[in-house]
């Protein structure tokens, strides 16, 4: 099976999957603090989800901001989950969640 979410380890990680990717990223950040968690993992399943339906036109990347802080800051990330849309390492749209699948897809077709 093809791996459709990639998680970077570090920030160095993070920027080789935007290089790499030939498709604009959705890059969604997450946080391992106590308030956080439970809103990320509902994400993961969205995200999950929404890397299979637009498998071939979008890159996903779970982030977790501990891991990656200075990709955190790059893009103006300040809570959890949050989503940026990335063409070329540029930021198309920025949002917090947590987001529904609806949600996501509205975010995504408005911004693709």
């Amino acid at each position: 099976m093809v791996k459709r979410v990639h998680q970077p380890g570090e920030d160095a990680e993070f920027d080789f999957v935007l290089r790499m990717s030939g498709v604009p990223v959705l890059a969604y950040f997450i946080g391992t603090w106590p308030k956080a968690i439970e809103s990320c993992r509902a994400m993961d399943l969205v995200v999950g989800g929404i890397a299979e339906e637009y498998a071939g036109r979008l890159t996903a990347v779970r982030t977790d901001i501990a891991r990656c802080p200075e990709a955190t800051e790059r893009y103006g990330i300040t809570g959890a989950p949050s989503c940026v849309l990335l063409k070329d390492g540029e930021a198309l749209a920025l949002g917090a969640g947590p987001w529904t699948t609806v949600e996501i897809r509205e975010f995504l077709d408005r911004n693709l």
